[in-house]
């Protein structure tokens, strides 16, 4: 299991709800949440699998962007 951190624009309880179906449809994901209350607005993901480019292409569709943080 890996451990992906990445800086985000998901910044409000709406935001979550609309990119919640796809990050948990998404393969590889076991677990995510997102840190509003950070001002870097961090999305955490547990993968088992799914890699740094999958997730920045998932929440591209949705139109949400995010960079990864080491």
């Amino acid at each position: 299991m890996k451990t992906l951190k990445f800086k985000t624009n998901i910044n409000c309880g709406g935001c979550v709800s609309k990119v919640t179906p796809f990050l948990n449809k998404q393969e590889g994901v076991e677990r995510w949440k997102v840190d509003t209350t950070n001002p870097d607005k961090i999305l955490t993901i547990e993968s088992d699998g799914a890699t740094e480019e999958d997730v920045k292409a998932t929440l591209q569709k949705v139109g949400f962007k995010a960079e990864s943080v080491d």
